[in-house]
């Protein structure tokens, strides 16, 4: 049966959308918003109108009929902790993304302009793995001291997306299977699969610093620097997201910018950009221990996995524990559409959102 499937993933400055065709992507774009587009609003929630209607008008340029959709996917937002998979967009998710979101975040957007180009159709809008993901076994929430529980927010939408895919490629189960996944984006988050479950995470604050993130940090050298006078707050938290990682030793977020540096001759670069490869390999490892070492696979993905350079030393490090997958790129949008048609398909069934 061919169904059509509209993906939106709104980030910050842009919204992400494309068009399936069962597997097929035939149409997609990124729509800009300019600063001075964005200004208008005091809250992100209320771009929303205006995000949808810049999505309309693309569905227009391109000549596609909004009738011919069968479902409509968002990225999902900063929710309370959800399961893996899909929720269909309902009132009580729409009322806690817009009163009540856990942070006030682009994504937020995602299910509810999915929802308003749904609605009218008479055809279901649906997030799919939202940064919210929470399968953490218990004993994976220690952390060390009473006051703090270890959470779950990673990039499993990608994550997932690509374990599944791989599953598929070597003939098995995604539920039957055991993987390691590591994004390498702007943050870097490590996650293990375990038959169909995130059970465990190294996340990108205490993990392998990235390009924009300082990662894991000794604990009393950051206490020292908080109350050191220097900083305050909103420096700190700059300092760990923001401007943290690469940006802290070589002043650039650009792993291009990097590799151009290391071409050149810079060996403080070199040193610096193996070195986050050394911690992703070391998260790996961490983690492979969760599953007892039996690991199907190792997949590395996210945008700087297209670096040949890091994938390799991060392969050459983790290759002994399992078969090491390279899938480069983001593919939030193909994940989106795939796994909105799993649930059209009757292949998952999305759940009902009633966490208020």
């Amino acid at each position: 049966m061919k169904h059509y499937v509209l993906s939106i993933n709104p980030g910050s400055t842009s919204t992400k959308v494309a068009i399936y065709e069962n597997e097929l992507e035939i149409h997609k774009t990124t729509i800009d918003h300019s600063s001075e587009e964005l200004k208008k609003y005091d809250k992100t929630i209320e771009q929303c109108s205006m995000r949808k209607d810049a999505i309309l008008k693309f569905l227009e340029e391109v000549g596609f009929d909004v009738k011919e959709l069968s479902g409509v996917v968002g990225r999902g937002g900063m929710l309370p902790p959800v399961k893996s998979g899909a929720y269909r967009v309902n009132e009580s998710m729409i009322d806690r993304l817009t009163n009540r979101p856990v942070v006030e975040h682009a994504s937020n957007l995602g299910g509810i302009i999915a929802y308003e180009i749904a609605n009218p159709l008479g055809i279901n809008a649906y997030v799919y793995d939202s940064v919210a993901v929470d399968e953490l076994m218990p004993i994976a929430r220690i952390s060390g001291m009473k006051e703090i529980e270890r959470k779950s927010f990673s990039h499993a939408l990608n994550m997932r997306a690509m374990a599944i895919k791989t599953a598929k490629k070597i003939e098995k189960s995604y539920y039957d299977c055991n993987f390691i996944v590591a994004h390498l984006g702007g943050g870097i988050s490590i996650s293990v699969h375990n038959k169909g479950k995130m059970v465990d995470i190294v996340s990108d604050d205490e993990g392998p610093f990235s390009p924009e993130r300082a990662g894991r940090v000794p604990c009393r050298e950051l206490i020292n620097l908080c109350f050191s006078g220097k900083y305050d707050k909103k420096t700190m938290s700059k300092m760990l997201r923001g401007k943290g990682g690469l940006i802290s030793y070589l002043d650039t977020n650009s792993a291009l910018d990097v590799q151009k540096m290391i071409d050149e001759g810079n060996e403080e670069a070199k040193l610096v950009y193996e070195a986050m490869a050394y911690q992703v390999a070391k998260g790996i490892g961490e983690l492979a221990t969760v599953v007892d070492g039996k690991v199907d696979r190792v997949i590395i993905t996210g945008g700087i996995a297209h670096s040949k350079l890091i994938s390799e030393w991060i392969k050459s490090r983790v290759e002994f524990i399992a078969p090491v997958e390279i899938v480069p790129g983001e593919n939030e949008l193909e994940a989106l559409a795939l796994g909105g048609l799993r649930v059209l398909n009757g292949e998952e069934t999305a759940y009902e959102y009633d966490l208020g």
